[in-house]
């Protein structure tokens, strides 16, 4: 069946309209015309018979059987237009729309956090990503988006497979490049008992891991697996969220400065580590909200004793279910409002009753992004710029940065 692709959905893959209704096909691009064969609806291995302008070749030899990435066949300069457009499209479903800023986009091999997957073969093991919505492993040794120092240790991550994978159960490393070198901290693997406790012990030590946590429990560690925030230099707990790449952090960071520069006193809300407390310490007070008791120590012990620091202040606290009142919140110039996927629905509303001033908002999904701008927007605020930050390059997730700021009696909302 010969097809046009009309638009890309949500998960990159082409999307032609037909009779018989939608088609969807991977590695395609709006205005391509394919060829193949329809199956529920897809067409797996589309042939491309007239290419997009937009067409580039994949730079990493795994692309076709990965699923890291989903659109290394687009320009940069097509995968940043179509980002901004999801990004309008979301606020235009809430009637809203705001001016979008160039986009920062993260470097080829800078993605410092990952999360691999391994399992036992009859040869040895296999570490890497799964093929795309399959349980099947895809070793890629060669991968374009991860920092050298995490490839560097997958042939460490295949021998622990061996000694501590069962023998058909699935093993999952979390990775981060710190100070200290990489922190692994894995997860589904067996039970150890002294034997495998020391073997994994001695892998660290060997190929130099900063840290080695196993279900949990910590089996080494050689130096401190550390972040710097700003000036303060933290250990995150293992696993701990962190920031895709340094590059993208930097430029999170500006544009939430960009919103609160000037203030004094400062919430941080679904603060993690100290991403933004941390360095908006050197010119603020401020107070941080984590729901991980964990990571809100690391904040703290992060900040202790640091020379150039205002007040630091953290607590942990489960702001769905606990959002800061109005009579919390009014002690405070600005917000930075950093909520997971699902938003911070429950968070907006009393930050609206509150009345802050300013808002910086830095969000990784526009729908919900969009759905609490609405909220904002309908009690008095006025949503001022976007700027789309691409720590995730070549994949389809979107992330942005947001200034929301209260109008001046009488102005019209801008919607």
């Amino acid at each position: 069946m010969k097809v046009t692709i009309t638009r890309l959905g949500h998960l990159g893959d082409g999307i032609a309209e037909t009779p018989e209704g939608p088609v969807f096909a991977p590695r395609t691009l709006p205005g391509e015309v394919i060829e193949g064969e329809v199956l529920a609806g897809r067409i797996d291995a589309p042939a491309i018979v007239t290419p997009s302008p937009d067409r580039v070749r994949p730079p990493c030899p795994h692309y076709r059987t990965c699923g890291g990435c989903a659109l290394q066949h687009a320009s940069d300069g097509f995968v940043a237009r179509w980002k901004a457009e999801v990004v309008r499209t979301a606020l235009a479903a809430q009637g809203l729309q705001a001016p979008i800023g160039a986009e920062h986009l993260s470097p080829p091999a800078s993605r410092r956090r990952a999360v691999l997957a391994g399992r036992r073969t009859k040869a040895g093991a296999m570490v890497g990503f799964h093929a795309r919505a399959s349980e099947t492993l895809v070793d890629a040794p060669d991968c374009r988006v991860l920092r050298p120092e995490l490839l560097a240790v997958l042939p460490a991550l295949r021998a622990a497979t061996v000694l501590g994978a069962s023998r058909k159960g699935e093993i999952s490393f979390a990775l981060s490049a710190t100070d200290g070198g990489v922190d692994v901290a894995v997860s589904g693997g067996r039970e150890p008992d002294a034997p495998l406790r020391q073997s994994l012990a001695a892998l660290a030590e060997t190929h130099g891991f900063a840290r080695l946590v196993w279900n949990g429990e910590p089996l080494a560690l050689r130096r401190p697996p550390s972040q710097h925030f700003g000036l303060a230099r933290v250990e995150p707990p293992p696993g701990a969220f962190l920031q895709a790449t340094r590059e993208g952090e930097a430029a999170l960071l500006a544009a939430v400065k960009a919103t609160v520069g000037g203030a004094s006193r400062l919430a941080d809300l679904f603060a993690g580590c100290g991403t933004f407390a941390l360095p908006l310490a050197s010119q603020a007070e401020v107070h941080a909200v984590e729901g991980d008791p964990a990571m809100v120590a690391a904040l703290l012990a992060g900040a202790r004793g640091v020379s150039g620091l205002k007040n630091v202040s953290a607590e942990a606290r489960d702001l769905f279910r606990r959002p800061l009142l109005p009579e919390e919140l009014g002690r405070f110039d600005a917000v930075v409002l950093d909520p997971p996927r699902a938003g911070a629905e429950a968070q907006v509303v009393e930050i609206g009753r509150a009345a802050v001033p300013l808002l910086a908002y830095v969000s990784c999904n526009p729908v919900s992004f969009a759905r609490d701008a609405r909220a904002l927007v309908a009690v008095g605020y006025q949503l001022d710029w976007i700027e789309l930050v691409d720590q995730f390059r070549w994949s389809t997730h979107i992330e942005l940065a947001a200034r929301f700021s209260l109008r001046p009696r009488g102005a019209a909302s801008g919607r």
